[in-house]
């Protein structure tokens, strides 16, 4: 089945409707606006015809093109434009009028030099939502600086805390920051359309008719500023009592016990049983009657400067135990326990099986691929997988027919290498 095909049979998710112009190249930008596709979304994505987005060409190749790929651009539309030519320019200024949301991580600027600035739009259609992620957000004395996801980890606070404290921080295996703006911004694209939608109707970008339009709105990300959101009791604790949070490895500070310990097979075993009933019931599986009864580790407070007593206690037991039996033995105390998975072990799991979370799919040449299946699972209009990540300018033709360009346009824009 080809992709139109798939198109045209594509069932109708939350988001059916709704049009997203994609602006944009690799992680955050382009993460965003996968997640409104895969519910439903008509997105258009605008690249280079020089190579297209360089996430093509990231890590683990197929025939050229990246698998990751197959994940990140799966229902969307790829058109080319060379964005320095003034008719391209043009045809990205229609497709943002006629767009509800505009997704763009390009630096602050690089749009209003092109005549399509959040201002530049708004002026002509009010309802305008545009989504802008960037390193510094779209103000402050940083906002012109290159902005990627590792800098972000490390100015939002992420990296200080990770890792072992007589060691440098260290980065999670994947770019965490891009991916946490993307989800602010997909939050963000959401709640603007929300507040669009019941402060009026919707702009007509063909023919230009305010339908009493609603207000659209910027929704400002900052790469620093996604992971700061996350960074749990930072501020107030150093506010208030001058705590500045370290490193603390495996262990997570202030909370006892919940640590990562390594069982006699050489597997890392996640043990939380920082809850009051949880911490007596861990120490009664693992044989430690002492410590469940006594009375000074009762409550967290108690635990805590007890911590490394009692992690030795814990990893003591555990390097007795092989994986499987000490992973059935917490269990069965119901203590919280999770063996750290790879994608092997992901691969073959009962819960990941159950719930449904890979999916099959084929590549033109017919070869099978596994992709992530799509999360949130909603129970009336769940997302989907329509088609994989799509051939550089593969729907130029469909898309550029829709603005009403004719064939003989379409070929002078491939003869004057506008698209």
């Amino acid at each position: 089945m080809s992709t139109q095909e798939k198109t045209k049979t594509k069932a109708k998710g939350p988001l059916a409707g709704i049009k997203v112009l994609e602006l944009g190249t690799l992680i955050a930008g382009p993460f965003c606006s996968r997640m409104l596709a895969e519910f439903g979304a008509d997105v258009i994505k605008v690249e280079s015809p020089d190579g297209g987005d360089p996430l093509r060409q990231w890590r683990v190749l197929k025939d050229g093109t990246s698998l990751w790929w197959s994940v990140q651009a799966r229902n969307k539309k790829s058109i080319t434009l060379n964005m320095k030519d003034v008719q391209a320019q043009e045809i990205a200024r229609r497709l943002a009028l006629d767009a509800d949301i505009i997704i763009e991580n390009y630096r602050p600027g690089v749009l209003e030099k092109w005549n399509l600035g959040y201002e530049q739009l708004k002026a002509i259609n009010p309802a305008t939502i545009m989504v802008r992620l960037s390193g510094y957000g779209q103000t402050g004395p940083m906002k012109d600086l290159p902005g990627f996801g590792a800098i972000g980890e490390s100015m939002g606070g992420l990296r200080y805390v990770s890792g072992h404290p007589d060691r440098p921080p260290v980065r999670v295996g994947i770019s965490i920051g891009d991916s946490v703006a993307a989800l602010h911004g997909v939050i963000g694209a959401m709640m603007a359309l929300r507040h669009r939608d019941v402060s009026g109707g919707r702009w007509n970008g063909k023919t230009g008719e305010d339908c009493v339009a609603g207000q659209g709105q910027m929704v400002d990300v900052a790469l620093y500023e996604s992971v700061f959101n996350l960074m749990e009791s930072l501020v107030p604790e150093f506010d208030h009592a001058g705590v500045v949070r370290e490193r603390t490895g495996g262990a997570l500070p202030g909370i006892v016990p919940s640590n990562t310990y390594t069982t006699g097979d050489g597997e890392n075993i996640v043990i939380a049983g920082n809850g009051d009933a949880i911490f007596r019931r861990l120490m009664l599986a693992i044989g430690r009657d002492d410590m469940a009864n006594d009375p000074g580790l009762a409550r967290n407070d108690g635990r805590v400067p007890r911590t490394l007593e009692i992690d030795q206690a814990i990893q003591s037991w555990c390097e007795g135990q092989q994986i499987d039996s000490a992973l059935q033995i917490l269990k069965d105390a119901d203590v919280p326990v999770g063996k750290i998975y790879s994608v092997r072990d992901m691969m073959s799991d009962p819960q990941f099986l159950a719930r449904n979370m890979f999916e099959q799919h084929a590549f033109a040449d017919g070869t099978a691929i596994k992709l992530p299946a799509i999360t949130p699972k909603l129970s009336e209009t769940p997302g989907q997988t329509a088609w994989i990540g799509p051939q550089l300018g593969e729907h130029n033709a469909e898309v550029l027919h829709s603005l009403g360009y004719d064939d003989a346009q379409i070929a002078q824009f491939i003869k004057n290498k506008t698209i």
